[in-house]
């Protein structure tokens, strides 16, 4: 049967996330979760839907991916899928070619998970492997220690605060409120749990998002922020082990999350939430063609 690529409509998405859902599992690599998705609603319901590419046969979705920038496509496939010759060889030609309407000319890459057939491909035709990220596990089998500091759930009236932090920690001006009002209102966010890090004089000091695939599948962090006014004080641990014991009440198995290898205190920050670093992994990255 022949393999559709498709972008799919605002109400399309829901199957799209309904696969990822179904593709998590506690021993699967590093992959697009379906709280990417969720976290993307940010932008818009249109906006969200116009990102998102997948690869079908015979009706069933084998791959989905996620256009982060227009140059960065996040993806993954179907687990009994990851050595499918004909999936790898119409996913190559499809981010090879501009005209396919998934990646444009020039330099490009693609997070997709180890052990894809695809990665094959990608060498033979010449991408190279960019800068390393480290991902990150935490078992959630056990209980969740306290996080030792005032958490507070975000709501409509913490919007503004969500917004404060997330500009301070990744210095940006993007973040508003309505981030967290558009992604709130998006069809996933029953998925999420929204929590703040607040110090002793009620200033908030770290905030996080998590994402649940459904009971018994791993969670996903993202994002999560620590104030620059705060940092160093342990809350980033904090915000994270608050996280954890979240995404266990709503019965994940476990939580990850994938950070640049070169932001040290950001692993360092997981690693003393609990969480484990597994070996780098690095995108797919094509230079520009001479």
């Amino acid at each position: 049967m022949t393999i559709v690529l498709g972008t799919p409509t605002a109400g399309g998405v829901r199957e799209a996330v309904g696969a990822l859902r179904e593709w998590q599992y506690d021993g699967a690599p590093m992959q697009l979760h379906s709280g990417d998705i969720g976290w993307n609603y940010r932008f818009g319901t249109a906006e969200t839907a116009a990102v998102v590419r997948t690869w079908s046969r015979g009706g069933r979705i084998l791959a989905v991916g996620m256009l982060d920038s227009p140059t960065v496509l996040r993806m993954t496939v179907a687990p009994d899928a990851f050595q499918d010759e004909d999936l790898a060889r119409r996913l190559g030609e499809d981010l090879s070619l501009p005209e396919r309407g998934v990646l444009p000319e020039g330099v490009v890459s693609i997070e997709a998970p180890l052990g894809l057939l695809l990665h094959d491909l990608l060498t033979k035709e010449g991408w190279g492997v960019d800068e390393p990220w480290t991902p990150l596990f935490r078992d959630l089998g056990e209980a969740v220690e306290d996080p030792g500091v005032r958490i507070k759930a975000i709501g409509p009236e913490q919007a503004q605060d969500f917004a404060d932090v997330l500009r301070s920690a990744f210095n940006t001006s993007r973040p508003t409120r309505e981030y967290w009002h558009a992604m709130s209102a998006g069809p996933f966010h029953a998925d999420a749990r929204c929590l703040g890090a607040y110090d002793d004089q009620g200033n908030p000091a770290a905030v996080v998002t998590v994402w649940s695939a459904g009971p018994g599948k791993p969670g996903l962090v993202e994002p999560m922020g620590v104030h620059e006014d705060h940092r160093g004080r342990g809350y980033g641990r904090a915000i994270t082990v608050a996280g954890a014991a979240a995404l266990r009440e709503m019965g994940s198995s476990s939580v990850r999350v994938c950070t640049p290898s070169s932001n040290v205190g950001g692993v360092a920050t997981y690693k003393a939430a609990g969480f484990e670093a597994r070996p780098e992994i690095g995108d797919r990255i094509r230079k520009a063609r001479r």
